[in-house]
């Protein structure tokens, strides 16, 4: 549990630097283009330096003529793309703390409808008191964390950004799964997430460099490059830990790296400008109930743990 809550820091480290990025190069769509495109790399070179995912990612378009991998799976690289483009423009506003928090209250409430229409396994889980208790404390925990900054202009329109990603999040391990099983691996399934997200905040990028809405810029400081290998490590350190704790666990332990680690890291960068509030402490703790109490699973007729029938539950989204 230790090294999951470590493990769950490198999300708001990620947000830290993305969001960094974006305020050292004035442009959150080309922050987002730079993390995405240093993952896409990292991948491509774990991909192609073995033969078997090798075969295994070149086969791809074969299977998406052949209709294997439908276009709704696309939507998994899309929301991970939301998710670093609303980091290169909300955090260097928000502060990483206000921004995670908003960014896994969107995530929760996501699990408990995408569970409900069984979006995530194949067996639904019907939402109970204590998954929509979970739900409605999420709106309460982004609402409480944004209030100190109400009074600021477009304060409400920056918090609705990591909210709204998050909400889109829910959908992601399902595309993703879905391009694991159809091309057998999910090395190749990450791969392929990177490229649509990198491919759609590209062509984003370009037409606003050609209508002359952005401009083009690099930072200076290395470490402003590694928020696509911060996203890889904390991917495959969720993979290897899951074995060992579950997926309830796995998911509570995240979740408490997340929030606290954006506490931390938010009150140790001065360069984005945060100040810790009471609110936001508040949020952090209200957050981390919601996402408790929303993870737990919905019981059968039989009263058969749902989460366990279908190997996954709303701890995997988070």
């Amino acid at each position: 549990m230790v090294a999951t809550v470590l493990a769950g820091t490198l999300s708001p480290l990620q947000s830290t630097v993305n969001g960094a990025l974006g305020k050292e190069i004035d442009d959150g769509n080309g922050a987002a283009v730079i993390s995405f495109g240093s993952g896409l790399v990292l991948m491509a070179v774990l991909v192609f330096a073995r033969p078997t995912t090798r075969r295994q990612a070149l086969a791809l378009p074969r299977l998406i003529r052949g209709g294997q991998i439908g276009w709704w799976n696309y939507l998994a690289g899309l929301c991970g793309g939301a998710v670093v483009l609303s980091e290169g423009i909300a955090v260097g506003a928000l502060g990483v703390a206000v921004f995670q928090i908003a960014l896994i209250c969107g995530m929760v409430i996501s699990g408990v409808v995408c569970d409900r229409f069984g979006v995530t396994s194949e067996i639904k889980q019907p939402v109970s008191a204590p998954r929509l208790l979970g739900a409605v404390l999420a709106v309460g925990a982004t609402t409480l964390a944004i209030s100190p900054a109400l009074h600021v202009p477009g304060a409400v329109v920056m918090a609705v950004l990591p909210f709204a990603a998050g909400l889109l999040a829910g959908w992601q391990p399902a595309g993703n799964a879905a391009v694991a099983r159809s091309s057998g691996s999910v090395l190749v399934s990450i791969g392929f997430n990177f490229l649509v997200g990198f491919t759609v905040l590209l062509i984003g990028y370009l037409i606003r460099l050609g209508t002359g809405s952005g401009h083009f810029a690099l930072p200076d400081t290395w470490w402003m490059y590694t928020g696509g290998a911060l996203g890889l490590l904390s991917i495959a350190f969720m993979a290897l830990l899951v074995r060992g704790l579950g997926l309830l666990l796995l998911g509570l332990s995240s979740v408490a790296g997340q929030l606290l680690g954006s506490l931390i890291l938010g009150a140790i960068s001065p360069s984005l400008g945060e100040e810790i509030h009471l609110a936001t402490i508040g949020g952090t703790v209200l957050a981390l109930v919601a996402a408790g109490i929303a993870m737990i699973p919905s019981r059968g007729p039989r009263g058969t743990n749902v989460a366990e029938q279908c190997g996954t539950s709303d701890a995997e989204q988070s």
